[in-house]
């Protein structure tokens, strides 16, 4: 660069004192004059995802929780036992309650009625005082009512007490009318009517049924007795909750289309002067984790203190108890994590509590400190006189958290893996005999992979040694993938354990001897190519075959091998439930990664890869001898409910015949050893 152009860069970056137009723009002298207090509710108006967290239709739904809650406050209370929701045609909303309405005298420092200081103040209510008009209420920052009115195109508000009828009228939180005696009334309580600003909410004003459908059948599970109706005049549908099973119901109405596996589910339940706890938990064969809470009725999405005190106080006494009665393998180390013991477990965690702290106005996460410990320690406390007391509901529990860390951990790196299995110190020859002699009855009609000829085509292009050459085909299975490099070698020489798959191979190969992989019977450096697919995932310490592999090759040797891969840890472990149920003989799910540290380890270098991508009929795949009934079962189970994260990047189909198609994802692996 030369030096006027480096003069002509810092002028850009800097700004060019002779262009007018390159100047910054000036800004205003900044004095006391320039500091802005917004009146009223502007604030709200200006920010209003500060108090409502978005103005996407999420926020428009927060309204009416904002108003909501303030009606389930007053049930809590015990002062109301009928809420009513209803979606008018015009794009409004109303909720109207029988609880004991809001005050209308005047307030003695306000100097005005109480009820308008509760719509046109921040920071305004009767949720404050640790004693005061609510017990252990959702509302504690004043803020929801004025927020509502604040960002309502208009409101109506409409106060039955004492007797008499009050009304008044606002408008983008201004007042339009004043508060007015509208006569006598026979009734008590609250009724809002409001609807969205589309100044505020510019993408959209209209309200989710389902959404706010699943808000209010909730609130009536939490609050037993309270009925809770729902009338959506826009699509002509009225719903009324109204439940006296708690949170007992909820959970069970939560895995109505999930499979328990034990049954009630278990509800703990515990009452102080600082803390109620209400808790309903029940496993099931689902892959997911559906935990839902709840403090003083709000929704935590996000969860929080109490929800982290739930996870570490069944983490700790699951893995005591396993422990204590000897499911965990102590000489390994064995344990199990918070995600092993969450996998299939349905939720139900709600607190009452006074003063909670949250994450924000939309109190999405609970922040108190001092609650996880106590949750932890009830938790903990409960659940292990529960598993004390019923050793069949224990082991369904423990074994439910083991079978899911243990199919965790085969999907790790190779390195990692084989020491969880708890296997024996040597490999049983006869199962593997008996297994695969089974299989063979009808190993060419299994599944299309055995003899694609793309996929086989694809390991023989890999070759690449030289005339005159001695391949070896290590569990050889049939002796299709020797005999696919028919053409690229001198001689293919087969070994395989079982009897069954020996007479297979000679039919295709030119000899095949009957032996161990772990143990390979031919001399140091006796090959030029060694060969096998889909075997490595079968064998425990599979770094002992690659090992035996790299002693027999010669030097400069090539291995070339081929492994169905999942795409990624997103679906691994699902992949390796799914061959479990198939082949009880599997051992590793392996990640790209992992296979290549296994052919690293091993002392190979070298190292190319090819993909070739099979679409496979999982009904062919499975109706096989060695898979049980009650396995092919539960393998359609694991496709039907494959858990989002793995149906995100795993392509199958399950077709309107209910047939299973799934992409197997083929990795052809070519490795040398050094010369």
């Amino acid at each position: 660069m030369s030096e006027g152009d480096a003069d002509r860069r810092g002028a850009d970056l800097l700004g060019n004192a002779d262009d007018p137009e390159a100047q910054p723009p000036q800004t205003a002298e900044y004095v006391a004059a320039s500091i802005q207090v917004l009146p009223g509710l502007e604030a709200v108006r200006q920010n209003p995802a500060m108090y409502i967290g978005s103005t996407d239709q999420e926020g428009v739904h927060q309204l009416v929780y904002e108003v909501v809650d303030n009606s389930i406050d007053e049930a809590v209370a015990g002062h109301c036992t009928h809420i009513e929701v209803v979606l008018e045609e015009d794009g409004s909303c109303v909720v109207e309650d029988c609880g004991r309405g809001i005050p209308v005298d005047v307030h003695p420092d306000e100097g005005l009625p109480a009820a308008e200081v509760v719509m046109t103040r921040l920071h305004a209510g009767g949720k404050f005082a640790k004693r005061g008009s609510y017990y252990r209420p959702g509302g504690i920052h004043g803020v929801g009512l004025s927020c509502v009115n604040a960002l309502s195109e208009w409101l109506a508000l409409d106060i039955w007490r004492d007797g008499r009828h009050y009304e008044q009228q606002y408008a983008r939180g201004d007042i339009v009318t004043p508060l007015t005696d509208a006569g006598p009334a026979s009734k008590r309580g609250t009724r809002i009517r409001f609807r969205p600003d589309p100044q505020i909410f510019e993408e959209t004003t209209s309200f989710s049924h389902p959404v706010l459908a699943h808000r209010l059948q909730e609130l009536a599970f939490l609050h037993p007795g309270v009925t809770i109706r729902f009338d959506d005049r826009i699509r002509g549908s009225e719903l009324v909750y109204q439940y006296d099973s708690g949170i007992l119901g909820f959970i069970q109405h939560l895995n109505e289309s999930r499979t328990p596996l034990h049954d009630p589910p278990l509800v703990l339940r515990h009452q102080d002067a600082e803390l109620e706890l209400d808790l309903a938990l029940q496993w099931t064969a689902d892959y997911g984790e559906h935990v839902y809470s709840y403090v003083n009725s709000i929704n935590t999405i996000y969860g929080g203190t109490h929800v982290s005190g739930l996870q570490t106080g069944l983490t700790r006494t699951i893995n005591d108890y396993a422990a204590e009665t000897g499911m965990l393998s102590a000489d390994n180390g064995e344990r199990i994590t918070t995600f092993d013991i969450m996998e299939g477990l349905t939720a139900v965690l709600s607190i009452k509590m006074s003063q909670p702290r949250f994450e924000g106005q939309t109190k999405s996460r609970l922040t108190v400190r001092k609650i996880q410990h106590r949750v932890d320690r009830l938790v903990a406390d409960q659940i292990d006189q529960i598993l004390h007391g019923d050793s069949k509901l224990a082991a369904t529990i423990v074994g439910r958290a083991l079978d899911a860390s243990r199919a965790r951990l085969a999907a790790r790196r190779a390195s990692d893996r084989a020491r969880f299995q708890n296997v024996a110190t040597a490999v049983n020859e006869e199962v593997y005999t008996q297994q695969f002699g089974i299989r063979s009855r009808n190993w060419h009609d299994s599944a299309l992979w055995i003899t694609d000829e793309k996929l086989l085509a694809g390991h023989a292009e890999m070759c690449e040694v030289g005339e005159g050459s001695v391949a070896l085909d290590v569990c050889c299975g049939t002796g299709v993938v020797g005999a696919s490099f028919r053409d690229k070698v001198d001689r293919i020489v087969g070994l395989d354990l079982t009897p069954e798959m020996v007479n297979h191979a000679s039919t295709r190969l030119d000899e095949v001897v009957k032996g161990n992989v772990y143990d390979i019977p031919f001399d140091d450096n006796s090959f030029d190519l060694v060969c096998t697919r889909e075997v490595l995932h079968i064998l425990p310490w599979p770094e002992r075959p690659c090992a035996e592999v790299f002693r027999v090759l010669k030097p400069g040797g090539q291995f070339i091998t081929g492994q169905i891969l999942p795409y990624g840890e997103e679906d691994a472990v699902w992949m390796y439930r799914i061959f479990k149920k198939k082949q009880p003989l599997i051992f590793n799910m392996f990640q790209e990664e992992d296979f290549r540290a296994l052919l690293f380890g091993a002392g190979f270098v070298d190292l190319k890869m090819t993909e070739y991508l099979q679409w496979e009929s999982i009904d062919t795949w499975i109706d096989t001898h060695e898979t049980t009934p009650l396995h092919r079962h539960e393998i359609r189970d694991l496709f039907a409910n494959a858990p989002q994260e793995a149906r995100r990047i795993h392509p199958f189909e399950i077709l309107p015949t209910g047939e299973i198609r799934d992409l197997w994802r083929w990795c052809i692996f070519s490795v040398r050893k050094p010369k």
